[in-house]
């Protein structure tokens, strides 16, 4: 099963391919998504990462915890499991 990331702080500009490109240099990345505000279309400055190995996941949280990337400092850690909360929609 694979291994979910969570990845903050993330330049605007950085889109699913650029977050896959910096994760495969440690490892199989099965999927990369930055999130996307719906109403316009622009990046929320943070996405998802899956890797196939837990080890080379790990390996990836370590060496880009911290790390610059677009001028920030990425925020690398394991995704938590989200809470079933109710969507609020103004």
């Amino acid at each position: 099963m694979p291994k979910k990331i969570y990845v903050g702080n993330l330049s605007y500009s950085v889109d699913d391919q650029e977050l896959e490109n910096i994760f495969s240099a440690h490892g199989t990345v099965t999927s990369a998504r930055v999130i996307i505000d719906r109403y316009d279309n622009r990046s929320k400055g943070f996405g998802f990462v899956e890797m196939e190995d837990d080890a080379a996941a790990d390996a990836a949280i370590q060496a880009l915890n911290g790390n610059e990337h677009g001028g920030r400092e990425l925020k690398v850690s394991e995704a938590r499991e989200r809470n079933d909360r109710p969507r609020r929609d103004y």
